[in-house]
């Protein structure tokens, strides 16, 4: 059996199922969340004979780091290898092609480590691979592979901590103890992977398992609408990004299919009705792709798509590179952008993507080897 991405209930069952005490399973998944214990014979808070037993007639399985690729400014891509999972028992919410999904194979994904001053930031994957086919992101190219467990979403996390706690340079090591961010901005689309994603979720923000808070961790959606409505009734959950990317429904038909499907208007109405806790704000993500959707005309738009809402920001993400028909938008627009939402009292700030020397960057990741090929394709929306 794996064990990994199981919650403290599922292990408290499995070791009473082996006849050992419940209390067991708590000890387990605090030796593997909070203390990333990977190996059985490391967790020594559990009686040796145990330990043996758990060896085996259990597996712990973390992705296999294929290819680490650094950047000049400190960012980490990952490669990982990931095992043939077990068969997911719930159908999960679809779009069109998406039933593929569900077919448990072996797959490869990509995660970013992002180190700063006295924090760090890891963007992970839920999917391997895309369904919703958004025109400016590499990902796009290779449609959806197959859905992740909640234990190869945790993993990223846990593997991406204990791989740099000994690797950070200097400059950075203080990151480490200290505030860790989780963006859900990787490959594929959270939303359409809902209880492997929830049940992610639920380890790594319990204060038991990997400890994070609500304020850090953010999950982004291209407007899955059935599934933002679901995620408004979970007492566990993280800050919600909404990717937007245009001005009106024809722009926005144009780079983003799923459009069709959830037009701005039930998109942003499911907005209205999400439920923001007293700190927290409603992030839209805007790529500015040059000389399609970052003209002042489009900033004015968003203004007034935003109006009904409360409590939003805006993070404007200049495009990034890639083999792909769009081009980068020239900073002059990127600040009249800004200045107009700003002038007209939408919060919007410029997010300038890190890793891109390793295409590492938003909407960049594509799978790359060491020689440049690609094997398969991930996107942040």
């Amino acid at each position: 059996m794996e064990l990994l991405g199981k919650s403290k209930e599922e292990l408290r069952e499995f070791c009473a199922a082996l006849g050992e005490p419940a209390y067991r399973g708590g000890q387990i998944y605090h030796a593997l969340y909070a203390e990333r214990k990977f190996d059985f014979a490391g967790m020594t808070n559990l009686p040796a004979a145990l330990r043996e037993r758990l060896a085996k007639e259990a597996r712990i399985t973390p992705p296999e780091v294929k290819q680490r690729f650094t950047s000049a400014d400190g960012s980490v891509r990952y490669l990982f290898a990931l095992s043939n999972p077990e068969p997911q028992r719930e159908k999960e919410l679809t779009i069109e092609s998406t039933e593929k999904s569900l077919t448990p194979r072996p797959a490869s994904v990509e995660a970013v480590f992002m180190p700063s001053e006295g924090r760090q930031t890891i963007c992970v994957s839920t999917q391997a691979g895309c369904a919703v086919d958004c025109q400016f992101c590499l990902t796009a190219q290779l449609g959806l592979i197959r859905n992740l467990s909640a234990g190869e979403i945790v993993g990223q996390v846990l593997v991406a901590l204990e791989e740099d706690k000994a690797e950070l340079p200097p400059r950075f090591a203080s990151a480490q103890g200290k505030q860790t961010n989780v963006v859900l901005m990787g490959q594929g689309e959270p939303l359409l992977n809902f209880d492997a994603v929830m049940g992610a979720l639920r380890i790594l923000l319990d204060s038991e398992g990997v400890g994070l808070s609500p304020k850090h961790v953010t999950l982004s959606t291209s407007g899955i609408v059935p599934g933002i409505e679901r995620l408004a009734q979970e007492k566990v959950r993280p800050k919600l990004a909404i990717s937007l990317n245009a001005s009106n429904d024809e722009q926005r038909d144009a780079v983003m299919p799923i459009n069709r499907k959830y037009p701005l208007s039930v998109l942003l109405e499911a907005c209205k009705k999400y439920p923001l806790r007293p700190w927290e704000h409603l992030t839209f993500e805007y790529v500015l792709l040059g000389g399609m959707n970052d003209a002042p005309e489009d900033a004015r738009r968003v203004v007034k798509l935003l109006a009904p809402l409360k409590s939003v920001k805006v993070n404007l993400i200049p495009w990034n590179p890639g083999a792909l028909p769009y081009r980068e938008p020239t900073a002059e627009r990127i600040e009249e952008f800004r200045r107009i939402l700003n002038d007209k009292g939408v919060a919007a700030f410029v997010r300038y993507s890190r890793g891109r020397d390793v295409m590492a960057a938003c909407g960049q990741l594509a799978l790359l080897q060491i020689d440049g090929s690609a094997s398969s394709a991930v996107s942040p929306h």
